[in-house]
């Protein structure tokens, strides 16, 4: 049998580039273990910061190193050419995280070159990026989330009349503390938690300084619990984790840095939360037309027993320490196996 050309498209235009390539990396190892060997033959194809794309020796030296390129000077007319090996792929695995490469500006490229690939299309990627749609989407099928306001940068960046009435109804409808967020970026980048006034409206000035679209959603005691899911319009929820830190909150040192979280699998609860969360993770995940695999985060009101959808991940991490694999060894499927899964799953997408 020929081995199936697979295309591990990584690195990227994104303040995740650095994430990518340790993902890349993971899943590189998953495709030479067991059967996998003999069933894939894999390309990987490396995308610089600039966005220029880079096959061969190149890319497998920044593979194995796990050291980014830098930019080599290179034009605007050079990230308009492509390898010429990349006609040869049968099928790619995007991992390219965060803008540019999972908010569907990625999928639409490869959609236009109609291999099959990796993951969720153009439609769910995008909403499931953009945290304001995606909760949008949410509510249209009446899931249950933390109350929230959205804010636009220009009433950030307003006049001395607008800006103060904005932390007034932010005080008043939400309190402290709460979380502000850019709208449009992955892996906590931009978010800050405020407890007062003044850290409010210095989270907001930084916020707007990412994105022109922020949400500010209320803090709250809460229990971080994630599911991940695999499959295309018949998904499968694998057990459920939970994520605990002694930070302020779940933000990207915490999330990348060794030791700095816990992930607890499966999470201490009972059998009726875990299932309700499964139930309600499928629900988002075809409520914005995923395919592949999705992480979906959950908040869980102990207090309550409310169980809050906080937000979806189209292209969750494959790093070692990345939850969504470790959710699905978990649940009996093993590193090799999801990639081979994943695969199969994009060619019967298209």
């Amino acid at each position: 049998m020929t081995p199936l050309r697979v295309g591990l498209l990584f690195g990227g235009r994104s303040g995740e580039h650095e994430v990518s390539i340790a993902s890349a990396k993971a899943i590189a190892a998953a495709f030479c273990a067991d059967e996998n060997a003999q069933k894939y033959e894999l390309r990987p194809v490396y995308a610089r910061k600039d966005g220029v794309w880079h096959d061969g020796e190149i890319a497998a030296g920044v593979l194995a190193s796990g050291t980014p390129l830098g930019d080599d000077g290179g034009t605007t007319a050079d990230r308009w050419q492509f390898p010429p090996s990349v006609a040869e792929i049968d099928v790619w695995f995007p991992i390219v995280h965060g803008p540019n490469g999972e908010d569907g500006t990625l999928q639409g490229l490869l959609q236009m070159v109609g291999v099959p690939f990796v993951g969720t299309g153009v439609l769910g990627s995008a909403v499931g990026m953009d945290k304001l749609m995606m909760k949008t989407a949410f509510a249209s099928i009446g899931l249950p989330q933390v109350e929230y306001i959205a804010v636009r940068r220009d009433e950030i960046w307003s006049n001395p009349c607008v800006f103060p009435k904005l932390c007034d109804r932010i005080e008043s409808e939400l309190g402290y503390p709460c979380f502000v967020k850019p709208a449009n970026l992955g892996s906590s980048v931009g978010i800050a938690k405020a407890r007062s006034r003044g850290e409010l409206e210095a989270a907001l000035d930084s916020a707007a300084s990412y994105d022109r679209r922020i949400i500010v959603e209320k803090g709250a005691k809460v229990r971080e619990l994630e599911c991940a899911i695999l499959g295309n319009d018949n998904p499968q929820a694998s057990v459920v984790g939970e994520i605990t830190y002694d930070s302020e909150f779940y933000d990207y040192e915490t999330k990348y840095t060794d030791g700095k979280a816990n992930l607890l699998i499966p999470a201490p609860i009972s059998d009726v939360v875990a299932k309700r969360i499964q139930e309600l993770a499928i629900a988002g995940f075809l409520c914005l037309d995923c395919a592949g695999l999705a992480r979906m985060d959950f908040f869980y009101l102990e207090e309550t027993d409310e169980i809050l959808i906080n937000e979806v991940n189209t292209l969750p991490g494959f790093t070692a320490l990345s939850m969504y694999p470790q959710l699905w060894a978990a649940t009996g499927v093993s590193f090799p196996q999801l990639v081979d899964r994943l695969v199969q799953l994009a060619l019967e997408r298209s």
